[in-house]
């Protein structure tokens, strides 16, 4: 079978992707808590080609983030922020939104929101 990146459109639908979730983390409600998380770390402009990067291997391409870090150990890159199930379903709604307003197209968008739906909910790890 097609890799999944190969499905959505390749490297240039995973940047668009990439871009529009962080555009609406920047300006949601729902982004919020996300946003002042990535600004207590390393800050937006570095999270942005960081998850491209990620989510390339994640989808089945390039892995970019492994080639740079040695690993895709969401828990390991996560461990340093206090993530509560609020977080997740935000982060999850945002990244619906992204993948609709991006064109991410059935059943593909339903097989990355239930894969995504199980990493974000194996993140939280704060009441």
């Amino acid at each position: 079978m097609e890799p999944m990146i190969d499905r959505i459109g390749g490297e240039a639908a995973v940047h668009l992707l990439v871009d529009r979730f962080y555009d609406l983390i920047e300006t949601l409600p729902q982004g919020a808590a996300i946003m002042d998380m990535h600004l207590r770390g390393h800050g937006l402009s570095h999270v942005r080609p960081e998850q491209f990067a990620f989510l390339c291997g994640f989808f089945g391409g390039r892995r970019y983030y492994h080639e740079r870090h040695g690993h895709m150990n969401l828990r390991e890159i996560h461990a340093h922020v206090e993530i509560r199930a609020q977080d997740a379903e935000d982060w999850l709604a945002v990244m619906d939104r992204a993948m609709d307003e991006t064109g991410v197209a059935e059943p593909m968008r339903g097989q990355i929101a239930a894969t995504f739906r199980r990493a974000a909910l194996m993140l939280v790890n704060r009441a």
